[in-house]
């Protein structure tokens, strides 16, 4: 135990600061999974400068960077990561394989550092994501939402949470019904789209989790954003719920959603809207052939770069 001690706090400070060079169609999936692996302050940047013009070239390559703390999961996350981009190469041959580079770092100040690249970004007609240590002034009709992401998912960079804002916007600014929506979101992670939600209309929202600090850093965003009297956030399993909601959003994975198929729909009031998303390009079959039943209509669906977002709507009950 000693030894194990000292070797820890030896490596105090230092980090692995690892570099991901892919072609653009997988940056979103190399960084959802080194975020997952428990990287942390990961974010994107493109190789090459761009071109002045309107219509500027989409590069050709761009770069994953992130952090892995050096601790005694080092050896098994950097296992994980060259098994996955090795699955990559496997599932897409017509592109070329990421590139991984690493660098070992000391910098105990690295934690504020990478937020200089997380900055204001409008993710759809309305909404604007800004990181609270950021300053944007809102136009025209800007719906502003505050995010400290903490440890959690969920900054609106990602293409599943962008589709997912896109939906949510399109569903909530166009409701006409005077019964107020209740809502329901899946894997708050930050809590950015139960803050959504709120301040598009939603009368109330829940927001789920099962990971302890998710639910922390969300409630800390509904504060920020100040939509507490609409929106509340509880660490639980959806099976355990027992009311119904207008409007369900679960931004997972595609096995998560097919395990939580039964109680997502069964949640679902007829006429409600189900937003699927966090989904890749080669799990689209899997996800139709379980949510394409006849309670469920595809009433439309988003896609960006290897990734896709399904709106299904319930069926109303027959006479």
């Amino acid at each position: 135990m000693a030894s194990r001690t000292g070797k820890d706090a030896g490596n105090k400070g230092k980090w692995l600061k690892i570099v991901l060079s892919s072609p653009p169609e997988l940056v979103d999936a190399l960084s959802n999974f080194v975020t997952e692996l428990g990287a942390e302050g990961a974010f994107q940047e493109e190789l090459e400068p761009q071109t002045p013009g309107d219509f500027p070239e989409a590069p050709s390559k761009e770069a994953v960077n992130a952090y892995l703390p050096f601790d005694v999961r080092l050896e098994n996350r950097l296992s994980s990561l060259n098994v996955y981009l090795e699955s990559l190469s496997q599932l897409f041959p017509e592109l070329d394989a990421p590139e991984l580079t690493t660098e070992v770092i000391t910098d105990p100040d690295w934690g504020e550092q990478w937020k200089k690249y997380f900055k204001p970004l409008r993710v759809s007609r309305d909404i604007v994501i800004k990181p609270t240590w950021e300053r944007y002034t809102p136009l025209g009709h800007d719906i502003v939402i505050e995010i400290d992401p903490g440890m959690a998912f969920g900054t609106g960079q990602h293409a599943s949470t962008r589709m997912c804002l896109e939906a949510l916007e399109k569903i909530l600014l166009t409701h006409r019904s005077p019964e107020p929506l209740n809502v329901l979101d899946v894997g708050t992670g930050t809590g950015i789209l139960g803050i959504a939600c709120a301040k598009l209309g939603a009368a109330r929202v829940l927001c789920v989790d099962i990971d302890p600090k998710a639910t922390e850093i969300a409630q800390e965003n509904i504060a920020i954003n100040s939509v507490e009297d609409r929106v509340s956030v509880t660490q639980r399993d959806i099976s355990t719920l027992d009311d119904t909601y207008d409007l369900i959003v679960a931004n997972l994975t595609a096995k998560i959603l097919i395990k939580l198929k039964k109680q997502l729909t069964s949640l679902l009031r007829p006429g409600g809207h189900l937003i699927l998303s966090g989904i890749i390009d080669q799990n689209r079959s899997d996800i139709e052939s379980h949510f394409f039943l006849d309670s469920l209509t595809l009433a439309s669906s988003l896609s960006e770069k290897e990734w896709v977002c399904y709106v299904l709507k319930k069926e109303t009950a027959q006479p």
